[in-house]
């Protein structure tokens, strides 16, 4: 073991030298061996991180817009210069690619950037003389010290969904990163000080449910921002809301690609090994279910199986590999436990991710025998009711479905309690538009399988996937981090300010 991750409280890791009470272990998922230990925050420790951004918050939201953008994009500049540093941690705790690590990047990239038009999106609106003599105004204020809590599929980037438009709009962060990779945390805190980020305004703090409870109850806490499974979802929307905070909490998926007899096969074959198989399945966006118009479904399956057979599963250092392994071995165990409940339930184990090939050693030449490893898995003939279709298995496991027709396969996806993200494959635009107007989802893709809106739109789902009004980033991203204020005013005498013939500068 050679790291020791620690919080990051008011500008500076806290001292602790391996004194901490509780710690967790960090892992290199393809080698399976212990990398270094991580400190849990006891309650002290959050209060000390949540007194931190109390303090840092007067001077934060009276600092100017000029002075704030130009952090963001110091921030913005950094991030970009260091990109291949932050992949490379990724790669090591989650297992991911490299490639996928820097796709995760650029896609929190994106956020960090509309943050930078803060000037813009903080406008508020002007009625001149609403009554006589009387104007009427809106501006909208930050809300104070704000919570985030991220999951350990992105590591960087679900926190770069928040803690970017939460520091533009002045507000200061609390963020509890997953204890299974929280270096990209550490090292992204490092970052924003180097971009000049004035100590308290962004904050770490690393630990379990001991962490999440008391960021949830603590009362200078004004927002709590959640991504994770729907049970943990609930419950931090239903305790967060119970202290009076704003709360946006994003859960689980099962999201379904719909694929019509006329569509591109081969285009819908590819997107069902992108969407299914990257990050070896463990994104909210995944594509777990394909719904097959038959007769499509063997012609589709069979393509869908010649692809998984060139997969090359190895470490994520390696350049070559396509996809790397689990984050932790019980979370492999969880996954690979699905194979023998879904043959039980009796579906059709078309293609069996244990006996997938693992190719390649580490870059320092470590084994990778003891790696977490499952191979891309294929379920054909799965139906509503087993556990491989109704559960949100998390990991390389695709289930096709067969249906009959449009309507039945529609139905399917209505009726799913999880409405995070869909996808059609059609080449009828009448199809096509009457699915994106009558499916019961949060984003939907046309012949797009992972369809994440860009950083000026907002991510978020539906039903059982979303618990909270608001979605992350784009304009919701910036409701949620600020609150109207309206001001209605009348000025009797005229002011002025003295003679200065210098140009007017901003500060």
């Amino acid at each position: 073991m050679s790291k020791h991750i620690t919080h990051w409280i008011g500008g500076k890791q806290v001292a602790t030298a391996g004194s901490a009470p509780r710690r967790g272990d960090i892992f290199d998922p393809a080698t399976g061996k212990v990398t270094g230990q991580v400190d849990f925050a006891t309650i002290a420790e959050v209060d000390a991180a949540v007194g931190a951004a109390v303090k840092a918050f007067g001077d934060w939201r009276n600092a100017s817009l000029a002075k704030r953008t130009t952090v963001l994009f110091n921030f913005r500049e950094l991030l970009n210069a260091r990109k291949d540093e932050l992949a490379a941690i990724i790669v090591a705790e989650h297992g991911k690619v490299h490639s996928d690590a820097l796709g995760e990047i650029a896609r929190g990239q994106e956020v960090v950037e509309y943050a930078c038009g803060i000037p813009q999106l903080l406008k508020g609106g002007f009625t001149e003389q609403a009554s006589t003599g009387v104007d009427v105004y809106s501006i909208r204020q930050p809300l104070g010290p704000v919570a985030i809590i991220s999951p350990f599929n992105f590591p960087a980037m679900v926190p770069m969904w928040f803690f970017p438009i939460a520091i533009a709009a002045a507000n200061t962060v609390i963020l509890k990163p997953s204890e299974k990779d929280p270096s990209a945390a550490q090292f992204i805190a490092e970052l924003w000080q180097e971009a000049g980020l004035p100590d308290g305004v962004f904050n770490v703090v690393h630990g379990d449910k001991v962490s999440v409870d008391r960021l949830l109850e603590h009362p200078d806490v004004k927002s709590v921002s959640f991504v994770g499974s729907t049970p943990i979802a609930r419950y931090v929307y239903e305790t967060g809301t119970r202290y009076g905070k704003r709360v946006q909490a994003l859960g689980g998926a099962k999201n379904h690609m719909l694929v019509l007899p006329d569509s591109d096969l081969d285009l819908a074959a590819d997107s069902a090994i992108n969407a299914g198989f990257g990050a070896a399945g463990e994104r909210c966006m995944a594509v777990s279910v394909l719904v097959a118009v038959d007769p499509i479904g063997d012609e589709l399956v069979e393509k869908i199986k010649q692809r998984m057979a060139t997969l090359k599963v190895g470490p994520g250092c390696n350049g070559d590999s396509d996809m790397g392994p689990l984050v932790t071995g019980v979370h492999r165990d969880k996954v690979t436990s699905y194979l023998d409940s879904g043959l039980a339930d009796g579906a059709e184990l078309a293609v069996d991710g244990r006996k997938h090939p693992i190719t390649g050693a580490d870059k320092n030449g470590a084994e990778t025998t003891d790696g977490f490893w499952l191979g891309p898995t294929l379920f054909d003939h799965v139906k509503p009711g087993m556990s491989v279709y109704n559960d949100e298995i998390f990991g390389p496991v695709l289930s096709i479905v067969r249906v009959s027709s449009y309507e039945e396969g529609l139905e399917l996806i209505n009726s799913n309690p999880y409405g995070n993200g869909t996808a059609i494959f059609t080449n009828d635009g009448g199809a096509a538009r009457r699915f994106q107007n009558e499916v019961e989802v949060g984003m939907v893709g046309i012949n797009v399988p992972i369809p994440v809106p860009v950083a000026y739109y907002s991510f978020g789902g539906w039903k059982a996937s979303l618990f909270g009004d608001s979605h992350a980033y784009g304009p919701d991203g910036i409701h949620f981090f600020t609150r109207s204020k309206a001001v209605t005013s009348r000025w009797l005498d005229p002011s002025h300010g003295g003679i200065n013939l210098g140009f007017p500068t901003n500060a």
